[in-house]
């Protein structure tokens, strides 16, 4: 009987177990992160993407002419998947966009940098920090914007292995109110 009992009792600890597992596994975790810490969260990106980007022509003016492009992103796999570059070349009507992001993970803070440059600029752009949770990315941080400051928030959503949602939004008051600048749809290109 007392083995009985312990038979049960650890059947039932080892069903509480892989329910924690697997509750504690988020939509992010399957996609990409196998570790659980977020240090592999963009993993699933890794590849040639179809971009189609459309962008506020004129961010927090109160204007509301949206230009669209389209072209390729490309995401390479550096630093053992603690970080990766992502090379963005699209455009359209209202012109061309080329620019890369240098997306860096930190192990001690368990979070990521987002770090943009386009080619006219030349230098790196303030970094957003975040990560993912249920399958969401949100990551946050601060821009200048015709000489005032303001709040950026960039938005990674939608994932599946064959797409994702790339949103971005920028807030002039502190982050009561947001106006979405940018948004871009990827479908992943398969090798042929």
């Amino acid at each position: 009987m007392q083995n009985t009992m312990r038979h049960r009792l650890g059947c039932c600890l080892l069903g509480a177990s892989l329910a924690m597992t697997a509750s504690a596994q988020s939509p992010a975790t399957a996609v990409g992160d196998t570790a659980g810490n977020g240090e592999h969260a963009f993993d699933w990106e890794i590849g040639t993407w179809k971009t189609h980007l459309r962008r506020l022509a004129k961010p927090l003016s109160g204007s509301d002419e949206w230009v669209e492009y389209t072209g390729t992103s490309v995401v390479t796999d550096v630093l053992d998947g603690r970080a990766n570059l992502v090379e963005l070349r699209v455009e359209g009507p209202a012109g061309r966009i080329h620019g890369a992001s240098l997306r860096l993970y930190n192990p001690q803070a368990r979070q990521w940098s987002l770090n943009y440059a386009s080619a006219r600029r030349g230098m790196l752009s303030r970094p957003l920090f975040g990560g993912f949770r249920n399958g969401r990315g949100e990551f946050n941080g601060q821009e200048d914007l015709d000489g005032r400051a303001i709040l950026v928030r960039f938005v990674i959503s939608d994932i599946t292995p064959g797409s994702a949602r790339f949103e971005q939004a920028f807030s002039d008051d502190g982050g009561r109110t947001w106006e979405t600048n940018w948004i871009a749809v990827d479908t992943r290109v398969i090798a042929e």
